[in-house]
């Protein structure tokens, strides 16, 4: 096996089953590691050093006895700081939250724990998880492993960054217009968006029964590779009968995903940010590699893209700042001027209707498209990691990850190549609705191809 820092979730897991290593020797590599890198990166908030290793302890105990938890059994993991745990402090980067203890776990860490897995921490995330780059009052911002001058992307940046350092296997983050992919991105490792109504999102910061655009907002896995990911994700899927959007929907087996069968599209601009010129070779060397191992390739852009940016930002800012005000009063923060700027943007009754319908109406056209089509392959954002404070003027950027909000359908993301300037370059993997198998089976293609995780020289 490679150093357990860098070792899969996968392999961590066969090799603890098979009594190769203990669970006490990869938890003390993670905190090792932690130790090493995070003084730099300032990605992990909350460590609980002295309890993972007490847990483990009992993890090794057990498997000695012949009991053994599940699929995770002594192995270490981080969770975003907007998901609650129980008995750890879980800001989701809001001040009133600064000591905030929840008594219980989100249902996605309580399913992880019964699978075996062990809490190390918490990662760092934007005030409530609503911003691209991870920086709070709090706990202040989060770089990139892969040069510190750079942003590990948001809102998942935390989580993003420890994990290509090598000081976690795994992190569980959210996703409501990139969260999750953006920083998988950024920090060059791979990470899925489940469609909605796939993973319950009780427990996080940003609730369910969050309106017009509940749908928005997925909770999905990150890790090094894209066999984590399916394993990962089916643990923390399915009904926990609280998440009224959650659907007990059947999910496929990548492994069972016929390549050869797949009809892909791919565009490398959406109309709205062009990508650097490397982002869309990535992509294009992407197409063709896939050339010959599926049905059919075409380049193929579905129609409107260039208006979904414009669509998916109002409706955010619709309700003039209601909803974000509402969860800031529960933690107890008072609201700030930016804050109070959302009710500038409040829509009549009327022009909120015509929204939703043109989002309904491109939820329809949408569905056409990919009549066509079994995946997409496509940018996951116009840049590489950004210097830091640079977003305002790249916030178009994002664009290509938010589509997939509105439609919510599954996206991956995975490492296809390298900048000049030795960062990053991911692509973003798209499939129909409750399509995650056909996703992963193409991530996991690319991810063969292309190499997928590098581990950064930091």
């Amino acid at each position: 096996m490679s150093e357990l820092i860098d070792a899969s979730v996968t392999q961590l897991a066969k090799a603890i089953q098979a009594r190769e290593i203990s669970s006490v020797e990869i938890v003390q590599a993670c905190l090792k590691r932690i130790e090493e890198v995070n003084p730099r990166l300032n990605a992990v908030v909350q460590l609980r050093a002295e309890e993972a290793l007490d847990e483990a302890r009992r993890a090794d105990a057990a498997l000695a006895r012949g009991e053994s938890h599940g699929a995770l059994h002594g192995i270490p993991m981080t969770i975003k700081d907007s998901l609650d745990t129980a008995g750890v402090i879980t800001t989701g980067g809001t001040l009133g939250r600064k000591n905030f203890v929840p008594e219980k776990d989100a249902t996605v860490v309580t399913r992880l724990k019964n699978a075996g897995a062990i809490l190390l921490g918490k990662t760092n995330t934007p005030e409530l998880t609503l911003d691209f780059e991870t920086n709070n009052v709090i706990y202040g911002r989060t770089s990139n492993p892969y040069d510190l001058t750079r942003s590990s992307g948001g809102s998942s940046g935390g989580a993003a960054a420890i994990i290509a350092s090598g000081g976690s296997p795994f992190d569980i983050g959210s996703d409501y217009g990139g969260s999750i992919r953006q920083p998988a991105h950024f920090c060059g490792i791979t990470g899925i968006k489940p469609t909605s109504g796939r993973v319950p999102r009780t427990g996080h910061i940003v609730p369910f029964a969050n309106g017009a655009t509940d749908a928005f907002q997925a909770i999905g896995p990150l890790a090094r590779t894209v066999d984590d990911l399916t394993l990962l994700l089916g643990i923390i899927a399915g009904p926990d009968w609280q998440d009224p959007l959650i659907a007990p929907m059947p999910r496929a087996n990548p492994d069972d995903v016929d390549l050869s069968g797949l009809r892909v599209a791919f565009y490398t601009d959406n109309g709205t940010a062009t990508p650097t010129p490397e982002i869309m070779q990535a992509v294009r060397d992407v197409a063709q590699a896939l050339t010959g191992q599926v049905a059919s390739v075409a380049e193929a852009r579905p129609a409107r893209l260039e208006e979904t940016w414009d669509l998916w930002t109002s409706l955010n800012v619709a309700d003039g700042g209601f909803g974000v005000r509402e969860i800031l009063e529960q933690a107890g923060t008072e609201p700030s001027a930016r804050h109070m700027r959302r009710a500038e943007f409040e829509a009549t009754g009327r022009d909120f209707g015509r929204r939703l319908r043109e989002m309904d109406l491109f939820r329809s056209q949408m569905l056409g498209f990919m009549a066509n089509y079994d995946v997409m392959i496509c940018p996951p954002n116009a840049n590489v990691a950004l210097k830091h404070d640079t977003f305002a003027e790249n916030f178009a950027g994002f664009s290509y990850t938010a589509t997939y909000n509105l439609t919510g359908w599954p996206g991956a993301v995975v490492r296809a190549g390298t900048s000049p300037e030795g960062l990053p370059i991911g692509v973003q993997i798209v499939a129909n609705p409750w399509c995650e198998d056909v996703a992963l089976k193409v991530a996991k293609f690319v991810e063969q191809t292309f190499g997928g995780w590098q581990k950064p020289l930091l």
